[in-house]
């Protein structure tokens, strides 16, 4: 029987990525996205639905999973849209804050909730979250993306408790940097002349990142294995540069690891 996934955040980078790859794979694709009038690329697919979907939007979020659930039993919920939000606490406003929560954070968990319902009365399901290596350890000027990207995996890793008796999975991605639009279109940032240096350093290290960055189809690939291999694992640590870092922090320790950064910055 085709199975079926859906995805939050599907109009570029690795939600459209992942979208092409399980439609290749044979799976039927429900891709969501704020506008998907917009969409060319999936529409022109087949098994592809597009349906609207603001994951800040709460009765959106309602509407839009009781649409996908009356269409077709899900197999597969991917959280994947979020975007990075730059710049020193001092420089943000309440508003840039409140939003980055909302999406990153509150999203996911607001979709997870709608979909849980489903899941239970299906005896099965799998839940899959995009993260970020940004929620396995700290760098300077992002501390709200960092509160939510910790705050998905501690989430998480919570809930792998309470939907296992259910025989619901939940997992999530954790990538480093990959070549897609998010230092451009799906970055916000702020600037405050106390954190000038701080910042030119950070975009330097940024350009240096990304030489090093998977594409979104090779993270796209491990979004694929996750919902395949059948594993009892919740974190996936996705991409060259975000394992290695991830090994060098569990080797030396978080503060040995925190001063190494530091240094990098400060030194």
């Amino acid at each position: 029987m085709q199975k079926t996934i859906f995805i939050t955040g599907a109009s570029s980078g690795l939600g459209k990525a992942t979208a092409k790859l399980f439609q290749s794979e044979g799976w039927h694709v429900i891709a969501t996205m704020r506008n998907p009038d917009r969409e060319t690329e999936l529409s022109a697919l087949k098994n592809v639905t597009l349906l609207p979907l603001d994951v800040t939007d709460p009765q959106q979020i309602q509407s839009t999973v009781a649409e996908a659930t009356a269409l077709r039993k899900i197999d597969v919920v991917f959280n994947n849209a979020g975007y990075g939000l730059m710049g020193a606490l001092e420089a943000l406003t309440d508003e840039q804050i409140l939003k980055e929560i909302n999406t990153n954070l509150l999203g996911v968990i607001r979709v997870t909730q709608a979909f849980i319902p489903h899941f239970r009365e299906n005896k099965g399901g799998l839940f899959i979250n995009t993260t970020s290596m940004g929620g396995l350890f700290g760098f300077p000027l992002h501390s709200i993306y960092h509160a939510t990207k910790f705050g998905v995996e501690g989430w998480a890793e919570s809930m792998s408790f309470e939907l296992g008796p259910h025989h619901i999975g939940i997992k999530t991605i954790a990538p480093g940097g990959f070549t897609t639009e998010f230092l451009g279109r799906s970055l916000d940032k702020a600037s405050h002349p106390a954190y000038i240096e701080l910042e030119n350093k950070l975009f330097a290290n940024i350009d240096n990142m990304m030489e090093a960055a998977s594409t979104p189809d090779q993270i796209a690939a491990i979004v694929f294995e996750a919902a395949t291999d059948g594993k009892d694992q919740v974190r996936y640590v996705a991409g060259a540069d975000a394992n290695a870092l991830y090994a060098r922090r569990l080797q030396i320790g978080s503060e040995t690891f925190r001063q190494e950064i530091r240094d990098q910055f400060f030194g």
